[in-house]
């Protein structure tokens, strides 16, 4: 199959189960919003060893205080949720400047309470904005006000796509116009640096003295075709990058890799678009290329 004159390869990306709350950010200027969202997000981009996966999903714009906003989502397992948010939310969004937080999936049945207002020291209070029930905690600057219950529901974490070319520039750039392309799209998120990996991996390691759950994916690494059995690089192809999607459901997933593969085909300058599976050792969840673009009925 081709796609805007670009080869897609048969195969398939390899995804796997996760849980995901949704945080509003809010604050005077959506410049601030944005900066106190980039801060709640750090250090997330890969359950290796990151604590959780987290991403800034978008503008948020019926917030519940009626101030500029941004959604963030944060992906980790069910029992370490409460810690994931509350943390991110301590550390991050109230020493922010005039940064508010709120749940932003109100109707999700599993909550949990991230207990923010005990930074009051006892001189907090309670204090509703719109229908939410909220804390107002006294701050250098005034006050924090924000939610402190906040749900979380069922998620897929490692939806991908493999962007491969000759050029290293060129093919950075059209794995760039993937990711723009699915910034736009709700529910999802790419939590590496500028939605991309340049180093994807692969689940475990050789026998090292001492445990990696994952290590470089040489099968996919261009300076080692020809020299390790099995290498999976199509011929010509110098460099790969992978775009790799979190987010709530299937079709969320399905929607942000057609977009983002249609993108990155169409802006050109590549020879093959791909995606990374692990014969089924990372997760149940599988998006086949083809798929994608059947269910649309047409080949390019």
């Amino acid at each position: 199959m081709e796609r805007n004159g670009i080869i897609i390869l048969d195969t398939f990306a390899e995804a796997f189960p996760v849980w995901i709350s949704r945080v509003i950010v809010t604050a005077d200027t959506h410049d601030l919003a944005y900066a106190a969202a980039t801060e709640a997000t750090g250090f997330a981009t890969s359950k290796i060893y990151c604590p959780c996966e987290a991403g800034i999903e978008g503008i948020w714009k019926d917030t519940p205080d009626g101030r500029p906003g941004v959604s963030i989502l944060i992906c980790a397992e069910k029992k370490q949720m409460r810690t994931n948010v509350s943390d991110r939310i301590s550390q991050c969004i109230l020493p922010a400047p005039t940064a508010s937080a709120y749940d932003g999936l109100p109707d999700a049945d599993d909550r949990f309470y991230t207990r923010m207002h005990y930074f009051g020291d006892g001189y907090e209070e309670r204090c509703t904005i719109g229908t939410r029930q909220c804390w107002r905690i006294p701050v250098m600057e005034g006050e924090y006000v924000g939610e402190e219950r906040y749900g979380t529901v069922k998620g897929i974490a490692g939806g991908n796509f493999l962007v491969m070319g000759r050029d290293r520039h060129q093919t950075l750039a059209a794995a760039q116009a993937g990711v723009q392309a699915i910034d736009p799209i709700p529910g999802v998120i790419t939590s590496f640096a500028g939605g991309i990996v340049g180093s994807g991996s692969k689940v475990g390691c050789r026998n090292y003295r001492f445990p990696m759950p994952a290590s470089t994916n040489h099968l996919l690494c261009p300076t080692l075709k020809g020299k390790v059995e099995g290498s999976v690089v199509p011929d010509s192809v110098r460099t790969i990058y992978e775009v790799v999607i979190n987010g709530i459901g299937e079709d969320a997933i399905r929607s942000a890799m057609r977009a983002g593969i249609e993108a990155a085909t169409a802006h050109g300058g590549i020879l093959a678009i791909g995606a990374s599976n692990f014969e089924g050792r990372l997760g149940p969840h599988r998006f086949r290329l083809y798929d994608l673009f059947e269910e649309k009925g047409s080949e390019q």
